[in-house]
């Protein structure tokens, strides 16, 4: 596996294709690492020794740079680094792109990585490509593209290994419905699949004599204490105290006095908003001019329709002339009735009168239309009675996403932006969401955004610290307010949360990393599975994938039930169409007329069949172990692991994950 990449994802990428898949890793990086601060704990990598030789065990270097053992005291294999300031096609050949099954283009410009994704497809036709893009639109055009150029490089490529060649990923759209979640009345985590969105609900301990409500399948259960005596948090270090995931049904009910993770549908219980008015271009005419405005001018014109009609009764004018005559007058361009009769003279004045009213009204009114105008671009400022809503800081790359995630269910948000640039202000103009320009470290900023009435705290810039600092005001303002930020480093993560849950035990505080999130995305996507995404359980992650049963020894032949293994995989639902007619993408939304195809109250006892398409929930190690290219049983001797072929990939005699590793 190649993972080419300029920020924390590739490292914590590599480490989870070593960790959990047990896959060697070459990780192309920048020479100035060490500059930047990564996010995460870097994983253990053996340098090479420049740009175009390698050390270390996977490239035949010192003995004394052996790799790392896991959990069970078996080598892991190894992560090799090659320092490259860009993805050239000198670092590709020097990563072994030749050799690799899979390339990662991780890299935070996407047009660095539409640019390495030609090349690497030129220089390997049938490697798997998996592309990190923001622009969705132009990913999935280069998607489409980089498929064709495969299939014209391998015709013979079934459609199978075609639709896993080229995957195009958002680490932000990932991320985005974890992140959301948190706003989300009864929920914690929250996945997208077949047009639904799905959440992994806590739920506390029943009562004695009670079983818990399972929901659609239990996922999880909580720690067993509330404070970890590991001081993990419910990480992989927590032992029995921490979550057990995927249990069974014997499991849940002899676990008395601890929460559960279980599967439904999202409900959002906010109070219901009026509903928005259609966008349209331009102000509407309504809008132009206020109310007051509109009333005078109203008065204006029945004034003048008035002179007309008393012109018309004491005059020998028709109603035409007459009209004619009061408007010239209202402009003051008529000649003076001097000579006429009195009532004629008594009339002019009249209308001079309401002429001289009209000109203020006039001013007023275009000053009213062009401030309307002006104000159609500007950003709305919050409402004064506004209260439940949600608090964004930061509409970066993760924070507009999260925003666009928020407004589909429908809840209230204030966004809190320091940068008059950021990329989300065009987004939430475009959705009419308040929006409150500021350094959210200052005084009176958060109060401007109603934190104090607000019903969670999404903290999600780019700064630690600012996250943090913005955190721990909001708390001083409302103490029970739930909060949820974004920080980078994991034991930076655990401090803060174990620090805020003990200071405000009553308040939910929850720290996510966006990488953390999105790794095993790309990890089960370099494997050649699609993802639907990915649902932390404490400091566990639970993910959700599309599998076909052909293949797959432990699913083909069997029931449900006898497929399920505890602590490692459960089937949640099942793929109803007919394979000819199935979604690609079933983590994409409906077009109109689709109907969802996927029947997530399965019976156990259903036998599945080469043909179906099922989504499982597994653990990382459980996922890894399914895609067969995990930890061998116990008692099979050790040896080389033949790497299955990639799509279009004609495997060689001896192409071993050593051999990969060591590229050219």
């Amino acid at each position: 596996m190649v993972v080419c990449g300029d920020d924390g994802l590739a490292h914590r990428l590599a480490g989870e294709l070593r960790n959990v898949y047990r896959e060697p890793v070459v990780l192309v990086v920048p020479g100035g690492r060490a500059e930047g601060r990564p996010e995460g704990r870097p994983c253990p990598v053996s340098r090479a020794a420049g740009p175009v030789g390698g050390s270390g065990p996977a490239a035949g270097g010192p003995a004394g740079a052996t790799a790392d053992d896991d959990a069970g005291g078996r080598p892991l294999p190894p992560i090799r680094e090659v320092l490259s300031d860009s993805p050239t096609e000198t670092a590709l050949l020097h990563a072994g792109i030749g050799r690799a099954a899979a390339l990662a283009l991780l890299y935070e410009d996407d047009e660095t990585n539409l640019r390495a994704a030609l090349a690497a497809r030129r220089l390997s036709p049938g490697l798997r490509l998996v592309v990190r893009m923001y622009n969705r639109k132009l990913g999935q055009h280069m998607e489409e593209l980089l498929d064709q150029a495969a299939l014209l490089a391998e015709p013979g490529m079934d459609r199978a290994a075609l639709e896993a060649s080229t995957t195009v990923l958002s680490d932000a759209d990932t991320a985005a419905p974890a992140l959301a979640a948190t706003a989300v009345a009864g929920t914690s985590k929250v996945v997208q699949a077949d047009g639904l969105l799905l959440c992994a609900a806590e739920r506390t301990p029943p009562g004695r004599g009670r079983v818990p409500d399972p929901g659609l399948c239990t996922l999880a259960l909580l720690s067993s204490t509330a404070s970890d005596p590991a001081g993990a948090e419910g990480s992989d270090a927590s032992g029995s105290q921490g979550p057990l995931m995927l249990p069974d049904d014997r499991t849940v009910r002899a676990a008395a006095g601890r929460g559960t993770v279980v599967l439904e549908t999202v409900r959002h219980t906010a109070p219901a908003r009026p509903p928005r008015r259609p966008s349209r271009r331009g102000a509407p005419f309504g809008e132009l001019f206020s109310g007051r405005l509109r009333w005078a001018l109203a008065g204006i014109v029945a004034s003048v329709l008035a002179l007309t009609v008393t012109t018309t009764v004491l005059t020998d004018a028709d109603p035409v002339h007459a009209a004619y005559l009061t408007l010239l007058d209202l402009f003051s361009i008529n000649d003076p009735a001097v000579d006429e009769p009195v009532t004629r003279q008594v009339l002019q004045l009249l209308a001079g009168l309401v002429g001289l009213a009209l000109l203020p009204l006039l001013v007023a009114g275009a000053l009213e239309a062009l401030g309307t105008f002006r104000a159609t671009g500007a950003l709305r400022r919050p409402p004064r009675g506004l209260s439940g809503h949600v608090v964004l800081l930061g509409l970066g790359k993760v924070g507009a996403r999260v925003l666009s995630r928020l407004r589909e269910l429908d809840i209230p948000v204030v966004c809190v932006e320091e940068d008059p640039e950021a990329r989300g202000l065009p987004l939430a103009r475009r959705l009419g969401v308040p929006v409150v320009l500021g350094d959210v470290t200052e005084e009176g900023v958060l109060e401007s955004a109603k934190v104090h009435r607000a019903h969670a705290l999404l903290a999600l810039t780019s700064s630690d610290t600012t996250n943090l600092e913005a955190t721990l005001s909001a708390r001083t303002l409302k103490a029970d307010l739930r909060v949820a930020l974004r920080l980078y480093d994991d034991d930076f993560a655990t401090a803060v949360h174990r620090t805020l849950r003990a200071a405000h035990p009553t308040a939910l505080t929850r720290s996510r990393s966006v990488t953390h999130l999105a790794a095993p995305a790309f990890a089960g996507a370099m494997m050649g599975r699609q993802v639907l995404g990915a649902i932390p359980v404490e400091r566990k992650v639970l993910v959700f994938a599309a599998l076909l049963v052909a293949g797959h020894p432990r699913f083909e032949g069997r029931t449900v039930a006898e497929a399920f293994r505890p602590g490692a995989w459960r089937i949640v639902a099942l793929d109803t169409a007919d394979p000819a007619a199935r979604r690609p993408d079933l983590a994409s939304a409906h077009r109109d007329g689709e109907q969802p195809q996927l029947l997530w109250d399965l019976h156990p006892g259903y036998v599945l069949r080469p043909e179906d398409r099922v989504v499982v929930a597994a653990t990382r190690g459980g996922l890894a172990d399914l895609l067969g290219r995990g930890t061998a049983p116990r008692g099979t001797p050790p040896g080389p692991r033949r790497r299955p072929a990639g799509p279009g990939r004609r495997e060689a005699p001896g192409d071993t994950p050593g051999a990969s590793a060591a590229g050219t």
